[in-house]
């Protein structure tokens, strides 16, 4: 039998580094904190020495995972809404559904409101957000939240991801968390922020002589927003059914 390549070796390297993250994000949202190395290599059907060769300590290990689950972040926006055929989705929204059956800093969640250029940051992430909120204008706040929702049933990463975002990343040191919440900020609340804004605008809400809210306030409420989601998608997630009642929480929320 031939040896294997590096490519192979490189192949093998990252599946690896996938099935890990994938296994501490599940193993992370029963446990939080309290998770340790020998719970992830149970979770990912490896042996303790097989995990502890990359990741000797869980602080490297989430800090990799949630970096991670931001490159997948970003495209969410984007994603198509997977809706019934020929029911709008504000009749989905309003019409009852059968049961299915058989680590934060002062000033706000993501640390914005202590930035003394807050609004300038955001305008220019607004803006460098245009081409992502371009098509996700069309989804509109319910939609987009839908599929967040969704996502985050299929992929643990990245709720965590949402819900430590809402903290600050706290469970890090500054020196880690604070290049995180900048990304996430850039890559996630300012485009949802500009979502939102253009989904008012086309309400109505700003119609009529009324003015565009500022960016600091889109930013707040895109922080708002999502931390409701978070919190909604919380027992649901744990029951194994996010993905079903995805529907429910944004009628609940009235997205």
């Amino acid at each position: 039998m031939s040896p294997r390549t590096k490519e192979q070796n490189e192949e093998i390297r990252l599946r690896r580094l996938a099935q890990i993250r994938k296994a501490a994000a599940d193993v992370f949202l029963n446990k939080g904190p309290l998770l340790e190395i020998r719970d992830v290599a149970v979770q990912a059907g490896l042996g303790y020495g097989t995990v502890y060769h990359y990741y000797s300590n869980k602080g490297n290990l989430l800090h990799d995972l949630l970096w991670d689950a931001l490159e997948r972040a970003g495209g969410w926006l984007e994603a198509p809404q997977e809706t019934p055929p020929k029911v709008p989705l504000e009749a989905q929204l309003k019409a009852p559904r059968a049961s299915a059956s058989g680590e934060a800093p002062a000033g706000g969640h993501f640390g914005l409101a202590a930035a003394a250029d807050t609004g300038n940051s955001a305008a220019a992430d607004s803006q460098s957000g245009s081409r992502e909120t371009a098509a996700a204008a069309e989804l509109g706040p319910a939609a987009a939240g839908i599929r967040l929702l969704q996502l985050w049933a299929e992929d643990h990463a990245l709720y965590l991801l949402h819900k430590l975002a809402g903290e600050g990343f706290a469970s890090l040191p500054e020196a880690r968390s604070a290049p995180l919440s900048a990304a996430f900020r850039r890559e996630v609340l300012a485009p949802l922020a500009v979502l939102l804004e253009t989904s008012r605008a086309v309400d109505g809400a700003t119609a009529s002589g009324g003015n565009a809210a500022e960016p600091p306030y889109q930013l707040q409420r895109a922080e708002m927003l999502l931390a409701a989601l978070v919190g909604c998608a919380s027992l649901s997630l744990r029951r194994g059914k996010l993905h079903e009642e995805a529907w429910d929480i944004a009628r609940f929320l009235k997205l």
